[in-house]
Parts: C-alpha cells; sequence; structure tokens
C-alpha cells in the first residue's frame, strides 16, 4: 500500500506537468518557458498556488490575482493520473509492467483532454510515446498476442515483443488511414486526421494488434453515440459535427487496459 500510494503522489505531479503540456503544446508553445502563470492576467504562479489538487482547493479555483476561474481540467488531469498510477502500482506493484502501463495511461490522459480541448493530438506525445513503448515492451512484454504466430518460436521474448509492437502498430494505423482515405474519397472531406493514425499505433505499440483495433471499434462506437446525443442536443446534423475521435479513442484504450480480465491477450 505504502508504494501504491508513492504512485499516486507521483501521478498527481505527472498529472500537473500533464496539464502543461495539454495547455501548451497544441498552441505551439514550450513546455519550460515561461514558468506556469494565470492565463488570464498572466501572473506567474508561486510554488505554493501550483501545489497539485492543495492549490486548486485552497484558492476555491481562483487565481489568487485576479479571480480568474482555474478550469476544472486541471484537478481532474491531476486526479485521474494518480487514480491510475496507484491502481497500477496496487495491481503490478513497484515492477516494469508498473512502469510500462504508467507511461502509457499518463499518455493516454494527454491525448484526451488535449483532443477534448483543442482538437489536437501532439506528436510530443504521440511519437515520443511510441519510441518509449518499443522500449518498455521489449523489458516487459505482455501476453503474446496474434502477430506472434507469425514470429520464430526461437527469437527471445523481448525480440518477439519489439516484432510484434512494431507490426501490430503499423497495421493498425494503416488499416485506420485506409478507412480515413476511403472516407474522404467518399464523403469529399475530411474524417480522420493524421493525429488519429499516429494514436493508434501508439497504442498498438502498448497493446497489440488485438487491442488497437478494439480500441478503434469501441472509440467509434461511443464517438458516435456521443455525436448524436450532441446533434439531438443541438439540433444540428451529425455528419456535421467535428468530434474529438482521439479522446473517444482514449477513453476505449484506457477500459481495455484497467477493465480487461487479467491475462486475456491485450490487456494488462
Amino acid at each position: 500500500m505504502l508504494e501504491a500510494t508513492l504512485a499516486l503522489l507521483a501521478g498527481l505531479l505527472v498529472g500537473s506537468f500533464l496539464n502543461v503540456c495539454v495547455y501548451r503544446w497544441p498552441r505551439d508553445m514550450s513546455v519550460i518557458r515561461p514558468g506556469s502563470h494565470c492565463p488570464a492576467c498572466q501572473h506567474r504562479l508561486a510554488w505554493y498556488d501550483n501545489v497539485p489538487l492543495v492549490s486548486f482547493i485552497l484558492l476555491a479555483g481562483r487565481c489568487r490575482h485576479c479571480g480568474h476561474p482555474i478550469s476544472w481540467r486541471y484537478p481532474l488531469v491531476e486526479l485521474l493520473t494518480g487514480a491510475l498510477f496507484f491502481t497500477t502500482v496496487l495491481t503490478h506493484g513497484t515492477t516494469l509492467v508498473a512502469l510500462k502501463w504508467c507511461v502509457f495511461t499518463a499518455l493516454l490522459v494527454g491525448l484526451i483532454f488535449s483532443d477534448l480541448e483543442r482538437q489536437i493530438l501532439p506528436d510530443e506525445l504521440t511519437l515520443t510515446g511510441i519510441v518509449a513503448g518499443l522500449l518498455l515492451v521489449m523489458l516487459a512484454p505482455s501476453q503474446e498476442g496474434v502477430v506472434s504466430w507469425l514470429l520464430p518460436r526461437e527469437w527471445s521474448s523481448a525480440r518477439r515483443a519489439l516484432a510484434e509492437a512494431l507490426i501490430s502498430a503499423a497495421v493498425a494505423a494503416g488499416l485506420l488511414w485506409w478507412i480515413g482515405a476511403l472516407y474522404k474519397v467518399m464523403r469529399r472531406r475530411e474524417g480522420l486526421g493524421f493525429g488519429d493514425v499516429k494514436m493508434v499505433a501508439l497504442v498498438g505499440v502498448y497493446l497489440g494488434l488485438q487491442g488497437a483495433l478494439f480500441t478503434v471499434v469501441a472509440g467509434s462506437l461511443v464517438g458516435a453515440v456521443a455525436g448524436l446525443i450532441y446533434s439531438l442536443a443541438k439540433r444540428k446534423a451529425v455528419l456535421t459535427q467535428e468530434l474529438p475521435f482521439g479522446t473517444f479513442l482514449g477513453l476505449a484504450a484506457l477500459a481495455l487496459v484497467y477493465l480487461w480480465p487479467a491475462g486475456s491477450a491485450g490487456g494488462p
């Protein structure tokens, strides 16, 4: 329990950094300079106004200097990341497997809220996450999936895990790209951004081909339902709405990581 509690605290800090990434990377801003500041009055924040969750509560959700409301995204991202880290370490202990899932879920949280807020999936999260994932799957391989049937049995577990991650990412991303291209030809408008394709490649690295395909199907279904509800509420045509598909992909991937039966292919 001590290790899980420490993971919770680490998750709160990672969540605080993710908030910076979610706000700045889609706006082509550095996450280093300038320091943390209020987006309304630009006043630089003191360290005691930047403590995850605690500062938001003590400040009653408002900037100390100008009184502008602080977005609920900040405590939500921090709390969600902390809870995911806590659950991961409680389940897997302080292992490389836990590290792999903590990294993956942190990336998903950043992508979910970035797409939800700006409809942008930053390369800093997708491409960097793919590189990190290729290393982590070699250090902490998951249960082998269908791609492993095509690989030589004499290969080491690390080599097989790397090959499966690469093939899964390429196949899943390629399939989604072709679906997007077909939609563009039929509808004469963009249906998917390339950021979505890179995000599916990221999911393929960590969750394998089955996990990536499940994520695409489940994310599409959730997105379709959400789009229908939004369209009915706003009385707008369904096909004219631009929805944050990356957000739905991220939610589906998180569900797969934490709700899939233990030991199932593609799950943790």
